[in-house]
């Protein structure tokens, strides 16, 4: 399987100049730590070598179509083992495996809302699986994650809403705990990157 080392993917400060990005009007202010943290990858999730790659699983967590199908495929059928024996995941909650056959050390799987429309509810779920998922990368010590667009396949979230969700999320999270190195959001289309070079700076704003 071929790799992609987190050390040939520039973060945020390279990016935006690379962009020429310059700064723009956000109520956020510019955090130079914390755009030498993340990144924007556009590119197959499953070749990253990261502590963790984030699964957009099914409640089952027994594989399934897009970025979950690829993750089980690419990490053989130890992962569906091991999955079944954590008895499912509901939304908006994580739980973490090996990564068997994946450059990444662990996956760790989370469960998307299906999206009927802007609510509070789909809105605190969607954010729920992005703390949660950082909360187990913490609790493992681990020190690389990488995260596709949860719920924006389709469980049909309109991708610039979860982006700002995603964003948002995990800069107050990083903002709150120093113990992460790198995050990577990962897309696997031009449309989705574009969204993300688009919110990016208004959340993560260049110095």
């Amino acid at each position: 399987m071929s790799r992609m080392s987190i050390a040939r993917i520039p973060v945020l400060s390279a990016s935006y100049r690379l962009w020429s990005i310059g700064a723009k009007s956000s109520q956020q202010s510019a955090s130079p730590e914390l755009n030498d943290k993340v990144s924007l990858y556009h590119g197959d999730i499953t070749k990253l070598e990261v502590s963790a790659i984030v699964n957009a699983a099914n409640k089952s967590l027994m594989g399934g179509g897009g970025v979950d199908g690829a993750i089980h495929r690419a990490a053989g059928p130890e992962l569906v083992q091991e999955c079944r024996g954590l008895q499912g995941c509901e939304t908006g909650a994580a739980k973490i495996t090996k990564g068997y056959k994946l450059p990444a050390q662990h996956v760790i799987h989370t469960v998307g809302p299906v999206y009927y429309g802007a609510t509070d509810k789909a809105a605190a779920q969607l954010r729920d699986c992005y703390l949660n998922s950082l909360r187990l990368a913490k609790e493992h010590k681990l020190k690389s994650i990488a995260f596709p667009s949860i719920s924006t396949g389709v469980y049909g979230y309109p991708i610039q809403e979860a982006t700002t969700i995603a964003l948002t999320t995990v800069r107050k999270w990083l903002e709150e705990n120093r113990e992460l190195d790198r995050v990577i959001f990962c897309v696997y289309s031009k449309v989705d990157e574009e969204v993300y070079k688009d919110i990016l700076p208004t959340i993560f704003p260049p110095g």
